[in-house]
C-alpha cells in the first residue's frame, strides 16, 4: 500500500531516470439493489404531517384530476421514495426538507403548465388543456415525477428518482447499447450540462464538447425542466435529428448543433500497441469493461514481442458501474484492497479487495487521467496509485467520491440515491478535492466544470487536494510538443525503464 514515506524515494528515482534519458540523450453505479417494499402515504403520514402539504398541493395542481386509485398509486410512490430518500442518503435528511423539494417541484411543473398556455382544473380553459404525458405536465403521473425528480436532485448532484422510461434506458446503457445521441450529463445552473461525448457515437461526431451547455432541444428551453425530461427530449427514433442550442463557456453566445440519433453501441476498451508498449484505452465502466480489459490484456501479450510495460488511459472516462470498476484493477494487482465504501456517519464499511492473477504479469503500468475523469476512472486510478502499481499522469480528476445505489421502485420506476462515500486503499477520499496525479499535465479543457462545481455536492473531507510531485514539462520536456503530450511521456518513461515494475507475489 502507497505509504507518504515510500511514494517520493520511488517517485525520485523514476524522475532522475527520466530528467537523465531526456537530458542525457535523443530524446466507478454500485449494481446492489435494495428492496424497500410497497409503502402507504396514508400509514407515513400519521410519522409525518408535512404529507398534507404533500397531498394538499397534489390534488390542488392534477390535472384532469386522477381518480382515487390513481390518487392513491401516486401518493403512495411518494412515500416510498421519500422513504428511500430519508433512510438511504448519506447524508440525514429532515422531513420538511424533502417535502419542501417536492413542493419546489409540483410548482415548477405548474410553471412549466402555465409558460404552455396549459391551465388547471379550476382554469377558464381546463376542458381544452391536453391530458397525458409528456404534453401535460399537470397529468398526475408527471406532476409526481416533477416532485420525486426535484426532491432527490435537490439532495446532491447524483441522486434522482427515475421514471420507468428513464429507468429503462439507464439499464440499457449500463449494459453498453441504447437510442441517443452518446452523451454523459449532468445539471448545471438549470441548464444541462454536457459531462463528456462519449467516443465515436453521433454527439462527438457532431463536435460537441465536455462542459458544453445545452440551452435547448428543438427549439424548447431547458430551462425550468428536470434533468430527467431534458434527456427524454433529445432521446428518439435513430435516424431522426435533433436540434440542440449549445452555449461553450466562456462565450455567452448561443449556437446550433444538429445531431442525428442512433442506435449507441458503447465499446468501452480500445486496444494497441505502441512500439513495445501496449496501450489501452477505457472510456467508460459498463458491464462490458472488465472483459474488454482483459482481452485487450491477452491479445496484446501475444501481439508484442518483449513487452515492456502498460499505459491505462483513463481519459475522459465518465465513470460507470462499481463492479467493472473492480475488475478492471484487479487485471493489474494481486490482492490488496481497492476500494472502500462508508456509508452515512462513516457506518456501514464495506471493503473491496483484488483477488490473484495480475493479467499484466507485473509489468510496470502508467495510468492516464485528466478533469473528466470520474468516480469509477477515480477508484482505478486511485487503487493503482496506492498500491504503488502505477505512475499516474495527467490533470487532477473530476472528483466524484461518492457511490450511489439504484433502488426498484412501484410503477417500474427506481430511485438512484448517494449511499455512501468510497476511498481509495490508503483511505483517502477523493470526494470534490478528485486523484492528484504523480506528474502533473496540463488540463486539457479550459475552466472545467469539477464536481466541487456542481449544485449541491457534497463537501470535500479534506480543505485542498495536495500537489502533485512534479510537472510533465520538467520530467518529459522534449515531449511537450507531442500531439498527447501525457501519452508520449507515458511512452518515454516504459521505454527508458523508469516506471518501476510490481514486485513479485
Amino acid at each position: 500500500m502507497r505509504a507518504a514515506g515510500r511514494r517520493m524515494p520511488r517517485l525520485a528515482a523514476w524522475l532522475g531516470l527520466s530528467l537523465c534519458a531526456a537530458s542525457c540523450g535523443p530524446g466507478l453505479f454500485l449494481p446492489g439493489l435494495l428492496g424497500i417494499g410497497h409503502a402507504s402515504f396514508e400509514d407515513a403520514a400519521r410519522d409525518y404531517p408535512e404529507f398534507g402539504e404533500v397531498a394538499e398541493a397534489f390534488d390542488r395542481l392534477a390535472f384532469p384530476a386522477p381518480d382515487e386509485k390513481e390518487r392513491e398509486r401516486q401518493l403512495d410512490l411518494f412515500a416510498e421514495v421519500f422513504r428511500i430518500a430519508h433512510d438511504e442518503h448519506i447524508d440525514p435528511v429532515t422531513p420538511q426538507s424533502l417535502v419542501l423539494l417536492a413542493l419546489e417541484g409540483f410548482e415548477e411543473a405548474e410553471g412549466e403548465a402555465a409558460l404552455h398556455g396549459l391551465a388547471g382544473a379550476a382554469g377558464p380553459d381546463a376542458d381544452a388543456a391536453p391530458a397525458g404525458p409528456p404534453e401535460n405536465p399537470l397529468a398526475a403521473d408527471n406532476l409526481m415525477s416533477a416532485g420525486l425528480s426535484k426532491m432527490m436532485t435537490g439532495l446532491d448532484p447524483h441522486s434522482a428518482y427515475l421514471d420507468p422510461h428513464t429507468y429503462r434506458e439507464m439499464l440499457l446503457r449500463s449494459r453498453g447499447k441504447f437510442g441517443g445521441i452518446g452523451i454523459e450529463v449532468t445539471m448545471t445552473d438549470g441548464l444541462v450540462r454536457i459531462i463528456a461525448p462519449l467516443e465515436d457515437t453521433p454527439g462527438a461526431r457532431a463536435g460537441l464538447q465536455a462542459d458544453d451547455l445545452i440551452t435547448h432541444v428543438d427549439g424548447k428551453p431547458i430551462l425550468g425542466l428536470s434533468l430527467t425530461d431534458a434527456v427524454r427530449l433529445m432521446r428518439g427514433k435513430p435516424g431522426s435529428a435533433v436540434r440542440l442550442g449549445i452555449r461553450r463557456p466562456p462565450e455567452t453566445e448561443s449556437f446550433e448543433v444538429s445531431v442525428v440519433r442512433a442506435v449507441v453501441q458503447v465499446r468501452p476498451v480500445r486496444a494497441r500497441a505502441e512500439g513495445r508498449v501496449g496501450y489501452l484505452r477505457v472510456t467508460t465502466f459498463n458491464e462490458r469493461a472488465e472483459t474488454g480489459v482483459r482481452r485487450a490484456l491477452r491479445d496484446l501479450a501475444a501481439e508484442i514481442d518483449d513487452e515492456i510495460g502498460y499505459v491505462l488511459d483513463l481519459r475522459g472516462n465518465p465513470g460507470g458501474l462499481l463492479d467493472q470498476a473492480l475488475g478492471v484493477a484487479n487485471a493489474f494487482l494481486t490482492g490488496g484492497e481497492v476500494v472502500s465504501t462508508r456509508g452515512r456517519g462513516g457506518e456501514s464499511v464495506r471493503r473491496f479487495p483484488a483477488g490473484p492473477g495480475d493479467l499484466s504479469d507485473g509489468l510496470p503500468v502508467v495510468v492516464l487521467i485528466d478533469d473528466i475523469s470520474a468516480s469509477a476512472a477515480e477508484i482505478v486510478a486511485g487503487a493503482l496509485q496506492d498500491h504503488d502499481r502505477a505512475l499516474v499522469i495527467g490533470a487532477r480528476s473530476f472528483g466524484k467520491g461518492s457511490v450511489q445505489s439504484v433502488i426498484p421502485v412501484s410503477g417500474g420506476g427506481a430511485v438512484r440515491v448517494t449511499a455512501a462515500r468510497y476511498y481509495t486503499p490508503s483511505g483517502r477520499s477523493i470526494q470534490a478535492t478528485g486523484i492528484v496525479p504523480d506528474i502533473l499535465a496540463d488540463a486539457e479543457t479550459a475552466a472545467p466544470a469539477r464536481e466541487s462545481d456542481l449544485d449541491n455536492a457534497l463537501p470535500a473531507e479534506v480543505e485542498k487536494a495536495e500537489a502533485a510531485a512534479a510537472r510533465l514539462a520538467d520530467v518529459c520536456p522534449d515531449r511537450t510538443e507531442a500531439e498527447d503530450p501525457p501519452l508520449a511521456c507515458a511512452i518515454h518513461l516504459l521505454e527508458g525503464q523508469a516506471v518501476v515494475a510490481a514486485a513479485p507475489g
